[in-house]
């Protein structure tokens, strides 16, 4: 989990306001990557994508990182656990297309940030 900032929450809405001119209140299947694997992307995705805006983002916002894949009893302990808080920043940051379950199918932009 992040401690989300003033800063961060600034920059979160400044993202937000520069991509409105891009966003439709509803959108299709067709937004979306599909694979010979995965042709169907599900309602679920779709109406996730659509409200993330207001429902997710800002106060509401959950920041974190995700570095892997684990069982659930594995993240229940792991939330569990208590750690010590740490301070870090990111080296880069990316733009991707989604597929469903909002997984990143195929990179638009990547920024490498400098230290």
């Amino acid at each position: 989990m992040i401690e989300p900032t003033d800063d961060f929450l600034k920059y979160q809405q400044k993202l937000i306001d520069a991509v409105a001119p891009y966003t439709v209140k509803t959108g299709t299947a067709a937004a979306f990557v599909t694979t010979k694997e995965d042709p169907e992307i599900n309602e679920q995705t779709i109406a996730y994508v659509g409200s993330f805006v207001p429902d997710a983002s800002g106060k509401k916002f959950n920041p974190h990182v995700t570095v892997g894949i684990g069982t659930q009893g594995y993240l229940k302990k792991m939330v569990d656990e208590t750690f010590e808080p740490f301070t870090f920043s990111p080296k880069g940051a990316s733009v991707y297309h989604l597929g469903n379950f909002g997984t990143a199918r195929k990179e638009l932009k990547t920024w490498e940030f400098q230290p």
